[in-house]
């Protein structure tokens, strides 16, 4: 990885922290509506896309290859030392904040949107999204492949298992699983 081809490109960003590391096939959409802290580090084929919302990215954070971060006129703020593993995908339609050193591991999807069927007659297309927003608090890990949908908090210390679909609130130090994830136990027993 480098860092831009010109300096000038600095200037494309809302902020550009120093040692940012950007690989030459990160692709980039909306620098304007981004804020990388010092030492970031985004991973070739990376698509970061803030043309409609905004992006914040913390210091020593990384968004490895191929993963995808979409804000469809939301927010996306992830702390820092955190990791986001190759080909997750955040959309931050109703606003995602995750806290600082959060792990999330490859394959995983976080949408903070969720499509309104409430009227059979009418078109699920047409019925609009509600955007409730999702919050990961500091030090989580998110297994393989989990799926995090809108209106959750994830709170501080809990473990993903993978391959769960978290559609309900976790409490701080939980382990939950499953589909949808339950409780499995606590990281205070």
């Amino acid at each position: 990885m480098r860092l831009f081809r010109r300096m000038t490109s600095r200037n494309k960003f809302r902020f550009l922290g120093a040692n940012v590391s950007i690989a030459n096939d990160t692709r980039l959409y909306g620098c304007s509506n981004m804020h990388l802290e010092p030492e970031v580090n985004l991973y070739s084929q990376a698509l970061i896309h803030a043309s409609s919302g905004s992006i914040y990215i913390g210091a020593k954070s990384s968004i490895l290859y191929n993963a995808m971060l979409m804000t469809y006129g939301g927010h996306i703020e992830i702390g820092e030392l955190c990791t986001v593993n190759p080909f997750t995908i955040i959309y931050g339609h109703g606003g995602i904040k995750i806290g600082n050193a959060v792990r999330i591991a490859a394959h995983c999807t976080i949408i903070s949107a969720n499509h309104i069927f409430s009227d059979p007659s009418i078109q699920i297309r047409q019925q609009g999204i509600s955007k409730l927003g999702i919050t990961i608090h500091d030090d989580v890990w998110i297994g393989t492949g989990c799926r995090i949908l809108d209106g959750v908090s994830i709170g501080e210390g809990s473990v993903i298992a993978a391959g769960a679909v978290v559609n309900k609130s976790v409490e701080p130090y939980s382990i939950v699983g499953g589909v949808p994830a339950k409780l499995l136990g606590s990281r205070n027993d």
